[in-house]
């Protein structure tokens, strides 16, 4: 009885540990947790996110995909096609819609098999009752939730608006001083082309200088030739 007692323990003690939910990086480990997991988890992982209509009416995010809803292809080569779920298939975490076929060579046609999260939830099946109570349960938590982030928003602009108006003030004035320092640039660029023009009129002026010495040889020695 003891060993039977110990052995019952053991079991609800890793039992315990199995469903504990923690994160594994090592891919080996990821891909057995998905080959090895049980039905209730295998829904949870068929979850698809809801479009923005239906978020914002049923306050919820993501659900299941279940046979009957409507739902549009995101990614893939089958980008753009909207069909209904036709089949669910658990155990490799696959849907199917209907109209969405392909030919073998064979010729006949075969459904083609799309995972849920390259897909998008347009219109709910709502006959589980569970289903719905779910949604409702989402709906009274999300309400409050919106009522908070609203009330942030407000409270947030209010306090933002005197802010942006010293802003604006504290800007004026370094646009002022740009223009003054633009205005002074071309000025000091101008100023050493005068140069090259003082030069021209100094050789000007030197020239007549030359020519009046030369002229003042020629009298001196026309006067010297007239004494002799």
């Amino acid at each position: 009885m003891a060993e039977n007692r110990k052995c019952l323990k053991h079991n609800s003690v890793g039992a315990r540990k199995v469903q504990k939910t923690s994160r594994v990086k090592n891919p080996g480990k990821q891909r057995k947790r998905l080959f090895n997991a049980p039905a209730h988890i295998r829904h949870k992982l068929m979850s698809a996110p809801l479009s923005n209509e239906l978020s914002a009416s049923r306050g919820a995010k993501t659900l299941p995909v279940r046979k009957g809803d409507t739902v549009r292809i995101q990614r893939g080569d089958h980008k753009g096609f909207e069909g209904k779920v036709s089949r669910v298939d658990l155990k490799e975490y696959r849907i199917y819609l209907e109209g969405l076929t392909r030919e073998k060579v064979d010729g006949t046609n075969i459904f083609l098999p799309i995972h849920p999260s390259k897909v998008e939830i347009r219109n709910l099946n709502l006959d589980d009752k569970i289903r719905k109570a779910t949604l409702e349960r989402k709906q009274a938590v999300a309400k409050p939730v919106k009522e908070q982030k609203l009330k942030a928003k407000s409270a947030k602009k209010t306090t933002e608006k005197p802010k942006a108006k010293t802003e604006e003030i504290t800007e004026e004035p370094a646009e002022e001083a740009t223009p003054e320092i633009t205005e002074e640039a071309p000025v000091d660029k101008k100023a050493p082309a005068k140069k090259p023009v003082a030069k021209k009129t100094v050789a000007k002026k030197q020239a007549p200088a030359k020519e009046s010495e030369g002229a003042k040889g020629k009298t001196s020695k026309e006067t010297e030739q007239g004494g002799q």
